[in-house]
């Protein structure tokens, strides 16, 4: 029996791909080189490709609509277990016997959930690519769910779980989610608890397969050693045997619960953690560019931010303070984090809100939003600056419907934030009188709504 799914690749494998990322490093792809093509299959079935044949390897990013949100009532971690269990034997092909082939071919298959998407990723030097593909089909479509391989992933979930339980920032989340979003499924944690996990079973996972998998929410990134005939080929081999719709449940949109709110959860931990936001914009919404440009000055700058100079530099409150903006399907919030001493929290979201309240009424300076563009701009470039990148970076701009000409103009819309313009953002954005936080830990000289 495998102890992990990590511990049985060889050292052989691990050479050989450390040594072609190595290589890929130096490829000159760049969001500004790319050239990326829209291939058709002879199936129908659409994939954004990028070649690059100066090295022998294909990557390969997919996604389903789905995540999450398409767990059922009650057995929350469903789309989770099932990451774990796609390459734990498929078609004839027993849990030991896949992953050895997988490691036979150099091949690496794995998949993920969020809220809102289930997705893959596949690699393949291209001399196996053949045959690496016809694993990634049997994952895809063929997926075994044996009772060993199960029951050994469910008491790694397990182990995840109880860890999850004694991490004060991942307690934090949890609790803030479920006290933002009630009774929508963004509430519940996409890995789960002690009590779904161990409800979930073989038919759960069967059925979740059946309702995602299906080529009409079907994204796919290719980048690699391969042309546009080959790809096309490749597309209906893995894709083509799935159903041509899903059968997605409908969620509604979501309304975030009205702030102030505060929760804290008790824990004997050296220091209190705290995560506290509010909603935010859509990704389609006009402002969200600009908030995405506000929250670096905020707090996703780093050293940068004006949470890390007024919380840390300026008083000492706490090592790590930030913020940042995650836009969901049904929703989008604007979230922060700070850690620090128990006594120190109450004062430490003081001024949190009071940063929150100044930028909201006078917005940044001149200066801060040309040292944001600065940076945004010019750190773009790195998003793409390995194969597996690029793929990635190609698939969410689809799953996003922000088009093929986004990687050309993304910069220029990030130029195009002006100081006007930011100061309205801030307006509409900040509440600093509507936080939503959860606090872990043994916080004191805290007001009622922190």
């Amino acid at each position: 029996m495998r102890i992990s799914k990590q511990s049985s690749r060889s050292t052989g494998l691990s050479a050989i791909w450390v040594a072609l990322v190595a290589a890929v490093l130096f490829l000159p792809n760049n969001a500004e080189a790319m050239k990326i093509q829209k291939v058709k299959s002879p199936g129908g079935i659409v994939a954004w490709l990028v070649e690059e044949h100066s090295l022998p390897l294909v990557a390969m990013r997919f996604a389903f609509d789905g995540g999450a949100v398409q767990d059922p009532k009650g057995k929350a971690g469903v789309s989770n277990f099932l990451t774990t269990m796609l390459d734990e034997g498929a078609g004839e092909l027993k849990s030991q016997a896949f992953q050895e082939k997988m490691e036979d071919l150099s091949v690496k298959i794995g998949f993920s959930s969020s809220r809102d998407v289930f997705s893959g990723s596949f690699q393949s030097l291209s001399k196996n690519l053949d045959a690496g593909s016809e694993l990634l089909r049997l994952a895809v479509t063929k997926p075994r769910f044996d009772a060993e391989p199960l029951e050994r992933m469910r008491e790694r979930l397990a182990a995840d779980i109880v860890m999850a339980d004694n991490d004060p920032n991942k307690v934090a989340s949890r609790a803030w989610f479920r006290l933002a979003f009630g009774d929508h499924p963004y509430a519940r944690s996409v890995d789960g608890d002690a009590a779904s996990i161990k409800a979930i079973g073989a038919d759960d996972l069967k059925t979740y397969h059946k309702n995602i998998f299906a080529r009409d929410t079907l994204n796919v990134s290719v980048v690699g050693d391969i042309t546009p005939e080959a790809l096309a080929q490749l597309l209906d081999k893995v894709f083509g045997g799935l159903p041509e719709k899903s059968s997605l449940a409908p969620v509604e949109m979501a309304s975030l619960t009205a702030g102030p709110k505060q929760k804290i959860i008790e824990m004997k931990v050296p220091q209190s953690v705290a995560q506290f936001g509010h909603r935010a914009f859509l990704r389609k919404d006009k402002d969200f560019v600009p908030s995405y440009v506000l929250n670096y000055i905020i707090g996703g700058g780093g050293f940068n931010s004006r949470l890390m100079e007024e919380v840390r530099e300026k008083r000492g409150l706490a090592y790590s303070v930030y913020s940042y903006i995650s836009p969901y399907a049904h929703a989008s919030v604007f979230l922060g984090g700070v850690a620090t001493k128990n006594e120190a929290m109450g004062t430490s979201l003081d001024v949190i809100k009071g940063v929150f309240k100044r930028i909201a009424e006078e917005g940044p300076t001149a200066e801060e939003l040309k040292n944001a563009k600065r940076y945004l701009t010019g750190s773009y470039p790195l998003r793409f600056d390995t194969n597996s990148k690029i793929a990635n970076q190609l698939l969410w701009i689809q799953i996003e419907n922000l088009g093929l000409g986004y990687i050309d103009e993304r910069n220029q819309m990030i130029e195009d934030v002006s100081i006007e313009n930011i100061k309205a953002v801030a307006k509409r954005l900040l509440q600093s009188d509507g936080l939503i936080v959860t606090i872990v830990g043994q916080p004191t000289k805290l007001g009622k709504k922190g």
